[in-house]
């Protein structure tokens, strides 16, 4: 199978290239820059150049595959809301070249988007509408193509993906601590955040590919719920600074725009994925990973 990736030289999607060809699927990987290009050659992809706003060069390159991954993302957050809508044009578009053919999509989404108040949050759970979570635009995108007939996957990621090379959540919050001195979380710090390795993500894409299943939203899920005062001493004792309790005015002095993510309690459960697809997280949990010093 030939795969269009999207993000292709990103944290996960630079993943998701090593399982397809380690699988034997061929990849023709999006790349916007030179270095990009490049570490996708060197990994043994073959290169389609364009970018995010060149929704043609976007089509083009889905035209030319038997199934496309989207990856890509801009994480700028000074502009959230005008990247969601633009990840919605973006999946229309991947959408409008696989038209018509039973050439599976698979977009990314977050389990941030949700709230997981008294239980655990599942597949069927849905994210209130863009207009007050701006990023469901791109879960409303791909609903919108399945409900054309496109098969069409949504995969939600956890707050925390990780693993080397990460440079998402975890890293953002061991610089504010050091910037800081200390390593913190919000009143008792139980709110949870799931957690997956890059790797096992990875599979899971590749798994949604080659079996197309009959379920649409998948979760990459590998621990449903980790209390956020323990990621916080993790990184504390990584860092050697102290572990503090902030109230909320305290909290948004230390983590600034981060405090509504630094605060997120999304638990969330995978067995209908697991079930689905036979998918068996086997890489190093969160807290393992942070012990083991590849953060610090």
């Amino acid at each position: 199978m030939r795969v269009f990736v999207t993000g292709a030289s990103g944290f996960v999607g630079s993943a998701i290239v090593q399982e397809l060809l380690k699988a034997g699927h061929e990849v023709l990987g999006l790349a916007r820059t030179d270095s990009a290009a490049a570490s996708l050659m060197k990994a043994g992809a073959a290169v389609h150049r364009g970018n995010l706003e060149d929704l043609e060069s976007l089509k083009a390159g889905a035209a030319q595959a038997d199934a496309v991954i989207h990856t890509a993302f801009n994480h700028d957050f000074s502009k959230f809301k005008a990247n969601c809508e633009s990840d919605r044009k973006v999946i229309l578009a991947l959408g409008e070249a696989l038209k018509g053919s039973d050439r599976p999509l698979v977009v990314t989404s977050g389990i941030g988007l949700m709230n997981s108040a008294n239980r655990l949050i599942n597949e069927n759970d849905r994210p209130a509408n863009s207009e007050i979570t701006p990023r469901a635009a791109s879960e409303e995108a791909a609903l919108a193509l399945a409900d054309e007939g496109l098969p069409t996957y949504i995969v939600r990621l956890p707050p925390t993906t990780h693993g080397e090379g990460d440079h998402g959540f975890i890293p953002m919050i061991i610089n504010m601590d050091k910037e800081k001195g200390e390593s913190a979380y919000i009143g008792a710090g139980m709110n949870r955040w799931p957690a997956v390795h890059r790797f096992d993500a990875a599979t899971l894409y590749r798994l949604i590919i080659e079996q197309q299943p009959e379920q649409r939203v998948f979760h990459a899920v590998a621990e449903e719920g980790i209390p956020f005062v323990e990621i916080a001493k993790a990184i504390g004792t990584g860092l050697q600074l102290p572990v503090v309790s902030k109230d909320h005015a305290s909290a948004e002095a230390h983590f600034g725009w981060f405090t509504h993510f630094a605060s997120f309690d999304c638990a969330a459960a995978s067995e209908q994925t697991r079930r689905t697809l036979s998918w068996e997280p086997k890489q190093i949990p969160l807290l393992e990973d942070l012990v083991a010093g590849n953060y610090f």
